[in-house]
């Protein structure tokens, strides 16, 4: 899979990706990262709060395929915002990853000192332990307010993208200003019966794909990246094989219909969710 989006002179990032959320156990964790590069993904996305990213520099370490060849992308976890914390927290990360540099590292949530972290990030894209910087979650203000005020534009947002969310403003600003977009849930966990929805079942049998074939395909033919994550070999190449056909702008349309403009999870709005997010901390 040779297809990348340009981010910037150091590192282009593959159009698939292939996540770890949610598999908090480490031989598991593990498997499935040497499982997805057997497959052939080349982007591996992990983050401090999910609790795996020793199990997956040990992947890295045990696979035949060349760092350079792998995209890996790790996040700041809420109790490590600030200059100083950050510049710990990516020590941290490529510590237990066991790694010399990082291909992308993302401000997972926005909030706390942002502005803090985004200059120890960009310091240490400086120096070489970052190739590319951006965030996680962010609205279309909040990435405004960084880049405008720290000089520096985020490379990249990581945003909930799927068939009931398609955050279809936020993503039109985020191309049109210059920021790539990556989707995480880009099957929303299967929520509000997505993988027996009767309308994308139509369109996988028109193409003779899965659903989940056809909601990735959508979402790459948006210019995002998903993060898709499974733990069946079988399904992680079943969700790389997608780039072999292309969806109709009838067939676009019929999936924008689908829009709830809701998050299936939870609104980053939400006070309560943010009190929750500034008490929890992933440090050991």
């Amino acid at each position: 899979m040779n297809h990348k989006i340009e981010l910037n002179t150091l590192t282009n990032m593959p159009i698939l990706g292939f996540g770890v959320f949610q598999v908090t156990d480490q031989k598991e964790a593990k498997q499935a990262v040497l499982d997805a590069i057997e497959q052939g993904y080349r982007l591996i996305d992990t983050a401090a709060s999910y609790g795996n990213e020793q199990a997956v520099g040990e992947a890295i370490k045990e696979t035949d395929v060349s760092r350079d060849e792998l995209f890996i992308t790790s996040k700041l976890w809420l109790d490590s915002t600030g200059y100083e914390a950050t510049k710990q927290a990516i020590k941290d990360s490529l510590s237990l990853l066991d790694l010399e540099y990082l291909d992308l590292f993302l401000i997972h949530q926005p909030y706390g000192d942002i502005f803090g972290s985004w200059k120890a990030m960009a310091e240490a894209k400086e120096a070489g332990l970052i190739k590319a910087i951006g965030v996680s979650n962010f609205s279309i203000a909040q990435v405004t307010n960084l880049a405008e005020f720290s000089g520096i534009k985020p490379e990249v947002n990581q945003i909930e993208v799927n068939p009931f969310n398609q955050n279809v403003q936020l993503v039109d600003y985020l191309q049109d200003y210059g920021v790539k977009v990556e989707a995480w849930a880009p099957f929303a966990e299967g929520k509000n019966g997505l993988f027996t929805n009767a309308l994308l079942q139509g369109i996988a049998d028109s193409h003779n794909k899965s659903i989940a074939q056809v909601v990735l395909r959508w979402i790459v033919q948006r210019n995002i990246v998903p993060i898709a994550k499974s733990t069946k070999p079988e399904r992680m190449a079943q969700n790389l094989d997608v780039l072999d056909f292309e969806l109709t702008q009838s067939e676009m349309e019929k999936i924008a219909k689908m829009d709830t403009s809701e998050s299936q999870f939870f609104s980053h709005e939400d006070p309560e969710m943010i009190k929750w997010m500034a008490n929890r901390s992933v440090k050991k």
